[in-house]
């Protein structure tokens, strides 16, 4: 009895765990698929690519990783970007666990420069119709881009085309043939991991060439053209990818797209990255503490000042800043404040607001668009300047011709009451006084108390004056 007893309890038990360990199971299934997003994270690019794109793209790509979202569609239409902000762009690409979907996008936009490798790097490269991308060659400030190389006409043999003896570079020849040749290598590592068309990827660097969207997908250059996000998703699905050594097929149709807003530190970055606005933020930031220690306790100049020349320094840590350029500005800045100082008539203050455009101008270290002080912006403050120094000019100039109403050149001529006699053998000593003060005096003759005296010269502390009987 007490065999079946323990039979009896045994098998119950076993039923229980076996109940147990399903339910765990289910509820383990239905908690992942509730936690797994039926939507793709939407980003955009839609402006000139810096170090707040590079940090909003890569704080997306991370959180897709982290919330399991099963793609990334990067949106583009940016006319280009700086080189450093576009490599960790790529490189955050090609790392990411999550396929990346880079689409031009909506029509009428490009991906020019910059936007052509982030389209070459990613898992799948998408366009809408009447968009463009290609323009990549490489620029850099003062220099016009690279001259392409001169390929025979489709009609001429190629070894009619004459050929150029060596010639040693110039060294500005050298460099840009040095930036196009990195360009070069670098695009086409990344078509051959892509598997696409390296050769015009090479013709994008060198020439400067462009593709229409249909185009570019009849060369094997994009994947898809789409006409929005919802056609994209539709014809992504089922794609074969590889997303770092796995191969992967996508699930994307009939999803939703969730779009990431950029938090508060990228629209931060964003503003003070603009060269036009990090150039107000110095120049806010030099006249304030300028003005704060002209008026020691003001505190609002100093820290608004000190705030806004820290920002400026931030920004020209991540941006290309020419020094030469930020060192020409800040002695413009001190020459125009050298001749309220030291009045030159217009030298110190011309040759300043000189030194301050010519520095504004070079400023910036490279021509990629949107990565430029605006002209204007440099022309109406170095018109405020050029104003500025004018009106010191006319003040000196007019305070020249005035007589001196104060000082101690002012007492010259004036008269003066005798306090103590003069005495002495020559010249006589005694006080006068004199604006209210008590000074002490010489003459050639000897003057009695309360006579009026006249100034003649001031030598030192004492005057020399005249009797006027």
């Amino acid at each position: 009895m007490l065999k079946s007893t323990c039979k009896v309890i045994r098998v119950i038990h076993s039923g229980l765990l076996v109940g147990l360990t399903a339910l765990l199971v289910l509820s383990t299934a239905a908690i992942a698929e509730e936690s797994v997003p039926e939507s793709v994270l939407h980003l955009r690019i839609d402006a000139a690519i810096g170090p707040a794109t590079a940090d909003y793209i890569l704080g997306g790509i991370e959180l897709a990783a982290v919330e399991g979202y099963p793609v990334v569609v990067l949106e583009m239409d940016t006319p280009g970007g700086l080189d450093s902000a576009m490599r960790d762009i790529i490189k955050g690409i090609l790392a990411s666990p999550v396929p990346v979907i880079s689409y031009v996008s909506p029509s009428g936009s490009r991906a020019a420069s910059a936007g052509t490798y982030i389209l070459y790097a990613s898992h799948i490269a998408a366009m809408a119709p009447a968009s463009n991308l290609g323009a990549a060659t490489p620029v850099q400030i003062g220099g016009s881009s690279p001259k392409p190389p001169k390929f025979p006409a489709a009609d001429e043999e190629a070894d009619d085309v004459e050929v150029a003896e060596d010639e040693p570079a110039a060294p500005a020849d050298a460099m840009k043939a040095k930036m196009v040749n990195d360009a070069v290598a670098y695009i086409k590592g990344l078509a051959e991991l892509r598997d696409r068309n390296a050769e015009w990827a090479e013709r994008a660097v060198r020439e400067a060439v462009s593709l229409t969207a249909s185009e570019a997908l009849e060369q094997n250059v994009v994947d898809i053209v789409a006409t929005d996000i919802t056609d994209l998703l539709q014809q992504a699905d089922g794609r074969l990818i590889k997303v770092g050594t796995i191969e992967t097929v996508l699930v994307t149709e009939n999803m939703d797209t969730e779009y990431l807003e950029p938090d508060w530190r990228t629209q931060l970055l964003t503003i003070i990255t603009d060269p036009s606005v990090a150039y107000m933020l110095m120049l806010a930031g030099i006249y304030g503490l300028l003005l704060e220690g002209y008026n020691p306790g003001a505190m609002v100049p100093g820290v608004v000042g000190a705030i806004c020349l820290l920002l400026a320094l931030f920004a020209f840590q991540v941006l290309p800043v020419n020094y030469a350029g930020l060192a020409l500005m800040l002695l413009g800045i001190m020459l125009i404040i050298a001749e309220g100082f030291a009045p030159s008539f217009g030298v110190l203050g011309i040759g300043g607001l000189a030194a301050f455009v010519f520095g504004s101008v070079i400023l910036m270290d490279t021509d990629v668009p949107g990565y430029t002080v605006s002209r204007t912006l440099i022309g109406g403050i170095a018109t405020m300047g050029g104003l500025a120094s004018l009106g010191l000019v006319y003040m000196f100039v007019k305070a020249r011709g005035r007589p001196v109403v104060s000082g101690a050149e002012a007492m010259i001529g004036q008269m003066a009451e005798v306090l103590t006699d003069f005495t002495g053998s020559g010249p006589f000593h005694g006080s006068v006084f004199i604006d209210s003060e008590r000074w002490q005096a010489e003459s050639a003759s000897p003057v009695t108390k309360g006579k009026q005296v006249r100034v003649l010269a001031l030598h030192g502390l004492v005057l020399t004056v005249e009797s006027q009987d």
